[in-house]
């Protein structure tokens, strides 16, 4: 007598446990692939509350008033940028914009050099303070935190040494150093040239991201730095290069400040370092690195503006007022992080 084998088992059921997409994981998504979304929208609400808060809020005057004070904020947080699209970051921004416009401010004022020259010695100043803390990054292989937090005291160090702590006037300086700080009407609205080199700085970087092959391994070296240098990206060269050109817009930021405060102070912007990571965190660039749109940093500066502003016109202390730029980071960086895990 025969037996037949024994009927082969069943496979075990499959069990579907993915969920259908729902209305927030469609957010997710397009706040993923869309970066400078969320804080249009941000800008948007802000500038709406704040102009029923206050009926002066849109006027002339004072949009004049938050674009004067964006700019300098606004072109640090540019260079900043860039260095945190590599998952860097830089604590000696406002060191290196206060070097650079003691360095003009003393070539122009003491040494009687011709403003443009002066200004080419603080451009380079800055464009070297940023290779320094890239060589540091990149061939002593250090951490960017710990690599800017040392160099921060190191320039701030130099600006007392070569200030002897002391205010440059803006009447002892060359007209050429001033200029960022002259103002052009525009429909009622002063605008100062100032305002219009952030705009300018702006442009140039957007084309240099996003229409550049160096653009390109940026955000590929902040994505993956391995998996970059795998491909044939020189990985080291495209850091150097970051910190260099961050450099040179911090002390395009300098230009900037003289013209904003008609001098050069050994003590001013020393605590734009947050305000600029800040305006970056804001705008939607990730601090992990590989992901941000620049457009987006200048949005953040100009909430970080007009939330000051805003506040201050509605008699809002200067304590809550850090305490809601305080309030806005923590809200960006989860919200970042909540973006980051969106659904393929």
């Amino acid at each position: 007598m025969t037996t037949s084998p024994p009927a082969p088992a069943s496979p075990p059921p499959v069990i579907d446990d993915v969920r259908p997409p729902g209305p927030l994981d469609h957010l997710q998504r397009v706040l993923h692939s869309q970066a400078t979304l969320g804080p249009a929208v941000v800008l948007l609400v802000a500038v709406a509350v704040f102009a029923v808060i206050s009926p002066n809020f849109l006027g002339p005057t004072n949009i004049s008033l938050i674009l004067q004070q964006t700019a300098v904020i606004g072109t640090l947080a540019l260079g900043q940028t860039l260095i945190i699209l590599t998952a860097g970051i830089d604590l000696s921004v406002g060191s290196i914009m206060v070097l650079c416009s003691i360095v003009m401010g003393r070539l122009s004022a003491d040494l009687g050099l011709p403003g443009p020259l002066a200004l080419l010695a603080g451009l380079v100043c800055g464009t070297a303070c940023g290779l320094f803390n890239g060589l540091l990054v990149t061939r002593v292989k250090l951490p960017p935190f710990i690599v800017t937090l040392g160099s921060l005291n190191i320039f701030f160090a130099l600006n007392l040494w070569i200030s002897r702590s002391e205010t440059i006037r803006g009447v002892d300086m060359s007209d050429v150093l001033l200029w960022t700080g002259r103002v052009l009407v525009i429909g009622g609205a002063r605008i100062t040239y100032g305002s219009l080199l952030m705009l300018a700085v702006l442009g140039v970087l957007v084309y240099a991201l996003h229409a550049t092959r160096w653009g390109r391994h940026v955000y590929a070296t902040g994505d993956d730095r391995e998996a970059a240098r795998l491909s044939g990206i020189r990985t080291d060269r495209v850091l150097l290069s970051v910190y260099a050109v961050a450099g040179l817009v911090y002390a395009v930021g300098a230009w900037i400040l003289i013209g904003r405060i008609a001098s050069a102070s050994p003590q001013a912007g020393m605590m734009d370092n947050l305000d600029s990571i800040t305006a970056v965190v804001l705008g939607g660039t990730s601090l992990f690195g590989g992901r941000g749109m620049i457009v987006g940093t200048i949005m953040g500066a100009l909430i970080v503006g007009v939330c000051r502003n805003g506040l201050s016109l509605a008699g809002v202390d200067v304590l809550w007022q850090n305490f809601a730029v305080g309030v806005l980071v923590i809200l960006a960086v989860s919200l970042d992080q909540w973006i980051r895990k969106a659904r393929r």
